[in-house]
């Protein structure tokens, strides 16, 4: 009897002729980097067959047929860069289940021995996966039309400082915020139910002060209720938000991760779902190892978020430009433009982006400039660390936005607007 000889399955990935097809196949992008004395190419076939259909040995229960069915594609290998496309097979993916997806695209390649270190960078997806989800319940129309905002960015808030009020005072930090022009008002990431600030009463009394800003000023305001949980607690906190006359509710969508964000979304209560990133850098910060922001925003639309933040490129947050211009705009350098937050993406509607961190008015007249105005533009300290308070705090930041939002220097605009000469007077040597 002859001994066969060994052979891996992790072979026969590579076809650089080959034409990936959105419409039936995910086309993704990896940045690999070989463990020592591993070949490159050998490294990027072991990536393919490991997250479909290979081993680490020849496998006599794999048929044709399945192979000729599920094998993904290789079709592009930049070593310089260390790059590489595959084109999946859509059959590999459990339609509208983003749990599935990151164990398919994101599982066991990132353990093998041969990888020393490996990012998905991108996720291009086929029109009937995208399908399968129901994406963002307002989108960014539907937010404006809640506030009656046409045009200019939103100006957000945060509840300063983040922990240790309770729900009185946050409520009288809220009047007077929403008082001087905020339209949104947050909890902060890490702000639930609290032994010094109980949820329910939060959102009784933030809810009762909202109507007595909106009769006074005759605008409309929010406030983002942080539900973040377990999915059962998260969702009977989103019912009573609902139930209380609240609008927004937040989730940690890294935290609850996308199991618990899609059974929320699911339930279709109406809420506008406002994703808070709070964790992403574990995973996203490194150049070379986890996963780009650019595939968390991806992953959040489907999910079903209305807004999400993404960046700040002027604040004390990481995101450089060019990238949070990407995530935001939706442009692809070698493909033209392509599908993300804000652009059309078959049925799903569109999802605003949010800045926050380290902003303060001075801030604002750069970042529109930057990301334009589908924004919301979150100041925390920036409003609440105001020489006069946060009342002051919030004129000048409103002040900031409207003139920004329609192209007027800012230090002009400021000359007859005395909140905000002040805050650029305090802050405009802060750059964080």
């Amino acid at each position: 009897m002859t001994k066969k000889k060994f052979t891996s399955s992790y072979v026969g990935f590579i076809d650089l002729k080959y034409k990936p097809n959105l419409r039936k196949e995910f086309i993704v992008t990896y940045r690999v980097q070989p463990a020592k004395s591993e070949k490159f190419t050998t490294v990027a076939q072991a990536i393919a067959g490991e997250s479909s259909i290979g081993t680490w040995t020849h496998l006599e229960t794999l048929s044709p047929a399945v192979k000729n069915k599920l094998q993904p594609h290789i079709f592009k290998v930049d070593q310089k860069r260390k790059f590489i496309k595959i084109a999946y097979p859509l059959a590999l993916a459990e339609l509208g289940n983003l749990p599935q997806l990151l164990s398919f695209l994101g599982g066991n390649i990132f353990s093998m021995k041969i990888v020393d270190k490996l990012r998905l960078e991108d996720i291009e997806f086929p029109k009937k996966y995208i399908d399968s989800f129901p994406g963002p319940h307002h989108g960014i129309k539907g937010i404006r039309k809640i506030l009656k905002v046409k045009q200019r960015a939103l100006v957000g808030s945060i509840i300063k400082p983040k922990v240790g009020l309770s729900p009185s005072q946050t409520a009288r930090v809220a009047y007077d915020t929403w008082r001087g022009g905020v339209d949104i008002i947050k909890d902060d990431e890490n702000l639930t139910s609290m032994s010094f600030n109980n949820f329910k009463k939060r959102v009784k009394i933030i809810l009762k002060t909202k109507g007595k800003v909106e009769k006074e000023t005759g605008e409309k305001k929010v406030f983002v209720f942080n539900i973040t949980g377990p999915a059962d607690l998260a969702f009977e906190r989103a019912k009573y938000v609902k139930k209380q006359g609240g609008k927004v509710i937040m989730v940690d969508i890294v935290a609850m991760g996308f199991s618990a964000v899609q059974f929320i979304r699911k339930q279709n209560l109406g809420l506008i779902m406002h994703g808070h990133r709070a964790g992403h850098s574990m995973f996203t910060k490194l150049t070379d190892q986890g996963m780009s922001m650019l595939v968390l925003a991806k992953l959040s639309r489907l999910a079903g978020i209305d807004q999400l933040h993404t960046g700040t490129v002027v604040g004390k947050m990481e995101g450089t430009a060019h990238e949070v211009d990407t995530i935001n705009d939706f442009l692809k350098e070698d493909a033209g433009e392509i599908d993300y937050l804000k652009s059309d993406w078959s049925n799903i509607k569109p999802t605003m982006p949010i800045a926050s961190g380290g902003l303060h008015p001075y801030l604002a007249e750069s970042l529109i400039k930057i990301l334009g105005t589908d924004l919301i533009i979150n100041f925390g300290g920036g409003i609440h660390g105001h020489p006069d308070g946060s009342y002051a705090g919030a004129v000048a930041a409103r002040n900031a936005v409207e003139g920004a939002s329609i192209g007027a220097p800012l230090k002009k605009y400021a000359r007859n607007r005395p909140e905000l000469k002040k805050a650029i007077e305090y802050w405009q040597d802060v750059k964080n």
